[in-house]
């Protein structure tokens, strides 16, 4: 078992959550329970889903969570995208989250990366 809330990319990504919330406050309020409710949801289950995988018995599991979690980081940039064509957000703040998320998509890779190669040096080990 990993230590979720020790992992740099867990702490990031809880971060890029709380500045979500933060900034989709302003949205219109017949947006409340539309894009900004998805919005929220996508932030986050990104450090959801890597606590969840962290807290898993195998590296298996863990990296099968971290997919999940890139995911929800693809999905999160298409609904900032919408919501940023509709004009929702201040241009700069827009910039500051897509660049923020593009660095934790970057970082879920490469722990992802990390995790697989963990798994095949296991699976040698055993032939």
């Amino acid at each position: 078992m990993n230590n979720y809330r020790e992992l740099k990319i867990w702490n990031d990504s809880v971060e890029l959550s709380v500045e979500i919330y933060e900034k989709v406050k302003v949205f219109p309020k017949q947006e409340l329970y539309g894009l900004s409710d998805q919005i929220k949801r996508s932030a986050v289950s990104i450090p959801s889903n890597i606590a969840e995988g962290a807290g898993r018995n195998s590296q298996l599991e863990f990296n099968r969570f971290l997919s999940i979690a890139s995911g929800s980081a693809a999905e999160l940039n298409t609904q900032l995208i919408i919501a940023n064509k509709l004009k929702f957000f201040l241009d700069a703040d827009f910039e500051a989250l897509q660049l923020k998320l593009e660095v934790l998509h970057k970082m879920i890779y490469k722990l992802k990366r990390a995790v697989q190669k963990s798994i095949d040096d296991e699976k040698s080990k055993k032939k």
